[in-house]
């Protein structure tokens, strides 16, 4: 079995390679909600800026909520310097870092999506290793979408570039990265997205 660990360096080294080589890119729009890319590699380098002391001061400061701290410490980080943000990118104890309770699987979901959420923006190939979005792939399939509070009933989720498939039902057609996108939650540059649950 893969040390799903191994994954998270290529994939991080291969989006610093990217951004190194499109200076441009570091200002376009990504997936995320209002984010630019630059504030994407703000927000998966913040473990080598903030230490667990740091993190629960911006955290209480946060009152709590996780989604204001992420969205300070993205617009903290992505005033730095292009060059730090890309040497963050690189950095052995980014590469090395599990969220807490996530173990490896959490390090190589949130680095394999946070990239595509950049990669799919500009309309560029992933960065991530096959392997690793076919791993991310399969683990959130496997949620059936309660990761990222989606409904699945009804959906079948077919891979335009391999084989793999889930579920029974209407077809959602895409490639793996693209479909690893929509079981985040995301909305894909041509509008097509998973619905959500509904609140009980």
């Amino acid at each position: 079995m893969t040390d799903l660990q191994s994954l998270v360096a290529p994939t991080y080294q291969g989006l610093a390679e990217l951004l190194s080589a499109d200076p441009e890119a570091w200002d376009a729009p990504s997936l995320c909600q209002d984010w630019q890319v630059r504030h994407v590699v703000a927000h998966v380098t913040l473990p080598v800026r903030l230490t667990p002391e740091q993190f629960g001061a911006e955290m209480a400061a946060a009152g709590g909520d996780f989604t204001v701290l992420s969205n300070n410490v993205a617009e903290q980080g992505a005033s730095l310097p292009h060059a730090e943000l890309l040497r963050q990118l690189q950095s052995e104890s980014l590469h090395a870092w599990q969220p807490p309770g996530g173990g490896a699987s959490g390090a190589l979901s949130h680095a394999v999506i946070h990239s595509l959420d950049a990669t799919i923006a500009l309309e560029r190939p992933p960065v991530a290793p096959a392997e690793a979005v076919s791993a991310v792939l399969d683990m959130l399939a496997g949620s059936e979408g309660s990761w990222f509070g989606l409904d699945l009933t009804g959906a079948r989720l077919e891979a335009s570039d391999s084989d793999w498939s889930h579920g029974e039902g209407e077809p959602v057609r895409a490639d793996s990265g693209s479909l690893v996108a929509l079981l985040a939650g995301r909305t894909l540059p041509d509008g097509r997205a998973l619905p959500r649950l509904q609140p009980a």
